[in-house]
């Protein structure tokens, strides 16, 4: 029990959200609980992580889903830990919502992408098909954002490029989307920055500057690819070989990386399998496992393509988010920080006592 780790849960105390010393201390090691420093309610040190509230041992659900997140099928795992299938689905989705929980703070923060591609695959469901939609990194191999949607529009690439245009730095950009037209606008709309010039009314919003567009598309034939066309939307060809030379290296600009995304993703989700009898009965179940899948291939599975990094090096340790490979109960365990407390927001001046909260844990002088 480490309290400088985690923090304190409850959404009304100052200390909400921040780890170190003196943000929680210990209420009893003997049923494992923390104790909030302002707020002074205890919490389990379970909280926020998938054991919460769990009556099987952690070490089952550990083990159950260390086999489900590269795919072992559902079925097995209940004959071999003697669980209810319901059950084991459950904690399936469980460490789905955890890893989701879990990509926003550490995958999704702003960084200079380099070179991101993007490109969408079709579900088969009962009745008709799901888009599902992926976006990486590509120095790294690291999976940062995916978006769902049962019609394939415009809406949907908005979701997927405003989630990237989020997590980027206004840094030399190489977008390397498919070639659905709704991807080239939904780009270009969230790569903009408004121009300051002191005048009344709304700002004009002028397109990054170091921003290419350069779409990879696939011809196909008889189910097999017959050739590779490679448009150019935004920037000029130099610009786009220098940035596609700093992110993947010698070569051309193929699809090859998000398809090996795929190929990773259709291997540990039966409901992707090529001309399977596996369906996605429930749309909903479907983030749930692309987020246990998508985080443990980001922070416990070591890419060979990145043993020049370091030897055993995940995606994620390439890019600097971590400091070592994650197994995955340790994922699984990790404590998800809930957001920041916020000075509450009144008419008139704030009192005298919360001028001293606002300056202890926010930093707020004012």
């Amino acid at each position: 029990m480490d309290p400088t780790t985690t923090c304190c849960p409850n959404m009304a105390c100052p200390a909400s959200g921040q780890t170190g010393p003196g943000n929680i201390g210990l209420h009893s090691r003997q049923d494992r609980r923390f104790l909030g420093p302002q707020c002074r309610k205890p919490c389990a040190t379970t909280y926020g992580t998938v054991f919460y509230r769990l009556r099987p041992a952690s070490d089952l659900v550990a083990l159950l889903s260390t086999l489900l997140a590269p795919g072992g099928p559902v079925p097995a795992m209940v004959v071999a830990c003697g669980c209810d299938e319901r059950t084991g689905a459950g904690w399936r989705a469980r460490a789905g919502r955890q890893g989701q929980a879990g990509q926003e703070p550490l995958v999704e923060p702003l960084r200079d992408l380099g070179q991101g591609p993007a490109d969408e695959r079709r579900v088969k469901r009962p009745g008709g098909l799901v888009w599902m939609a992926r976006a990486m990194m590509v120095s790294p191999r690291l999976w940062r954002a995916g978006a769902g949607s049962e019609p394939r529009d415009m809406t949907w690439s908005r979701r997927l490029s405003g989630r990237g245009r989020a997590g980027a730095l206004p840094r030399p950009l190489l977008w390397c989307p498919a070639g659905l037209c709704s991807y080239i606008r939904a780009l270009r709309e969230p790569l903009r920055e408004p121009v300051r010039t002191g005048a009344h009314g709304r700002p004009r919003l002028r397109p990054w500057r170091t921003v290419c567009i350069a779409p990879v598309v696939q011809r196909s034939a008889q189910r097999r690819v017959v050739a590779v066309d490679r448009r150019l939307v935004e920037g000029t060809p130099a610009r786009v070989e220098t940035r596609r030379r700093r992110a993947q290296g010698a070569g051309v600009s193929t699809p090859a990386d998000i398809e090996r995304l795929h190929a990773t993703f259709r291997a540990r989700l039966a409901a992707l399998t090529r001309r399977g009898r596996a369906l996605a009965r429930r749309t909903r179940t479907l983030p749930q496992g692309r987020y246990l899948s998508g985080t443990v291939d980001n922070c416990c599975t070591p890419h060979t393509r990145l043993a020049h990094a370091g030897g055993q090096t995940p995606p994620a340790m390439a890019a600097g988010i971590t400091d070592h490979c994650w197994s995955v109960p340790e994922r699984l365990s990790s404590h998800v920080p809930p957001p920041r407390w916020r000075p509450p927001q009144h008419r008139g001046r704030p009192s005298h006592a919360l001028k001293r909260l606002a300056k202890r844990w926010c930093g707020d002088h004012g």
